[in-house]
């Protein structure tokens, strides 16, 4: 679990907790230690963003063994999570439970887990078949975060290196429909794989 620490929280410090700060992995950390509320112990890490220069405090149930910077570049990449189930209730129109028994219900997400996997596969192979070429909305998020290292220069700051690493990114729409219409009109996977690689564009 990680999530935001409350400013109000209330929690007793109980020992700080080592980490490489040499570690790029750990940009921008300032303190990683154990704390203690109501007899529950749990990891808070400080990080402050090199971009905004603003201090979070991220709270975490994960093994210590995991680096505080990327327990921090984890709560910013939940968005990603949600981008999944936005796939699933969007693209996918599972909205609704197909039964109430749990023998369906496990059924249904494991359908839909397979399926939402098998567009996964085909965007991603698409995506390697020819080093020159990106997925728009790769391409659309790199410059989004070469504008915000722009903005950030000026003011003395810098953007973490680690949202420049490779991403998972929404399935598009268009890459879902593709591999729906193989499926039912029985196109071959060769002609799919080119029908999504002819999407891609330069880098």
């Amino acid at each position: 679990m990680i999530s935001v620490l409350k400013e109000n929280s209330v929690a007793t410090w109980i020992e700080s907790i080592a980490f490489d700060v040499n570690n790029p992995t750990n940009t921008g950390i300032e303190d990683y230690s154990i704390y203690e509320n109501q007899g529950v112990k749990f990891n808070v890490v400080h990080y402050r963003d090199p971009e905004t220069q603003k201090l979070h405090r991220f709270v975490s149930t994960l093994p210590i063994s995991i680096n505080p910077g990327t327990i921090a570049i984890l709560y910013y990449k939940r968005w990603t999570i949600e981008k999944a189930y936005n796939n699933s209730k969007s693209d996918l129109k599972e909205k609704k439970a197909w039964s109430c028994s749990v023998k369906s219900l496990n059924n249904q997400m494991r359908l839909t887990t397979m399926t939402y996997n098998l567009m996964r596969v085909c965007e991603e192979i698409s995506k390697i078949q020819d080093p020159k070429l990106v997925h728009p909305s790769d391409k659309k998020y790199t410059k989004s975060l070469e504008k915000r290292q722009e903005k950030a220069k000026k003011n003395g700051g810098f953007v973490n290196p680690l949202l420049f690493l490779k991403r998972i990114a929404r399935i598009s729409s268009s890459t879902i429909r593709a591999v729906q219409s193989a499926i039912v009109t029985g196109k071959p996977l060769v002609d799919l794989m080119q029908a999504l690689v002819a999407r891609l564009v330069p880098g």
